[in-house]
């Protein structure tokens, strides 16, 4: 074999081996993943780097509360210099200097579900929850005739998208239901039995309670508990936020009156199809508003209703 023959053999088995160029790598750092919101997020994020032929690193704190750890997943895809990221931030404030640095280290970033106080991002990719919180609250009028006592299990301070819900929630009830009364508001922290605790204490101090809104996944497991526990399903009107088999249970028995949905594997889907069109050098749109859908009892056998709430990849094993 002549030493030409053999250059152009190791040139082959050298490209064979690498299997040709490397993907791009986006890491994604969700702000939870412990509940079913973020894991319908990731099989979209997963079916995106399929569509689109990247990879994804996929990590986030457990709980949304803990800023630090998130603070430091952000660090470490910084010092990998991974290609792109996506956030969901558990703060905006205390996440805005980690995606800064990543911004100013040459990482393009998609921001998606909940904002982070920066400018320089890709893609805001998210529910319009302003929306979503006000169209919950003229619902709650609208099942209360207009008027009533109403109380309000808000998720956690310092979440941009649960904020905006509940701040569209408030402004609605005073500007297009002024006959409901909000007395009160309780935090549920981003946790189950909290949120059923601060449910547990409105009803408590409101035995004349008419309704309640729930504005995330947490809180309105907890909100369920509440009502179901003391026997007041169909007694106090109840409007949730976000689903799991628990919320379709409670709609169908008549514990929940309505419900909003977003659609998580489509933010994740969106989050990193934003990313992956940057880095070929394309033009992805700034802000991507996606509505969230109003589920009622009667809605639920709709073909289209069922695609949202019992995707096919739920159902893989």
């Amino acid at each position: 074999m002549s030493s030409r023959t053999l250059a152009a053999l190791i040139c082959l088995l050298v490209a064979a081996g690498c299997g040709g160029e490397r993907k791009k790598l986006i890491g994604v750092v969700p702000k939870a993943t412990s509940h079913l919101f973020f894991v319908s997020i990731h099989a979209g994020v997963d079916q995106a780097a399929k569509d689109f032929g990247v990879e994804v690193l996929w990590n986030g704190p457990n709980e949304e509360t803990d800023h630090p750890r998130q603070i430091q997943i952000v660090d470490s895809m910084i010092a990998r210099r991974v290609d792109a990221m996506a956030i969901s931030a558990t703060d905006e404030r205390a996440l805005a200097a980690p995606v800064e640095r990543a911004i100013k280290a040459g990482i393009p970033v998609t921001v998606f579900d909940s904002g982070v106080n920066v400018e320089d991002y890709v893609t805001f990719v998210a529910t319009d929850n302003y929306g979503a919180g006000a169209r919950a609250a003229r619902k709650l009028g609208e099942m209360l005739g207009g008027k009533g006592k109403i109380a309000m299990v808000a998720h956690k301070p310092g979440g941009t998208s649960t904020g905006l819900r509940e701040q569209g929630f408030q402004d609605a009830v005073q500007k297009d239901v002024p006959g409901l009364k909000l007395v009160a508001m309780q935090f549920g922290m981003s946790d189950r039995a909290k949120s059923r605790a601060a449910a547990e204490n409105m009803l408590t101090a409101h035995p004349d309670l008419d309704g309640m809104f729930a504005s995330s996944e947490a809180s309105s497991l907890g909100a369920i508990q509440a009502i179901q526990s003391r026997g007041l399903s169909g007694k106090v009107k109840l409007v949730t936020f976000d689903f799991s088999d628990i919320h379709v249970e409670a709609l169908k028995s008549g514990t929940i009156d309505a419900m909003l949905v977003q659609d998580p594997y489509q933010i994740g889907y969106e989050a990193v199809k934003s990313l992956a069109e940057k880095l070929k050098g394309q033009a992805p749109p700034k802000r991507m508003d996606l509505v969230a859908q109003m589920i009622l009892r009667q809605d639920l056998e709709k073909p289209e209703i069922r695609k949202l709430l019992f995707p096919e990849w739920l159902k893989k094993p």
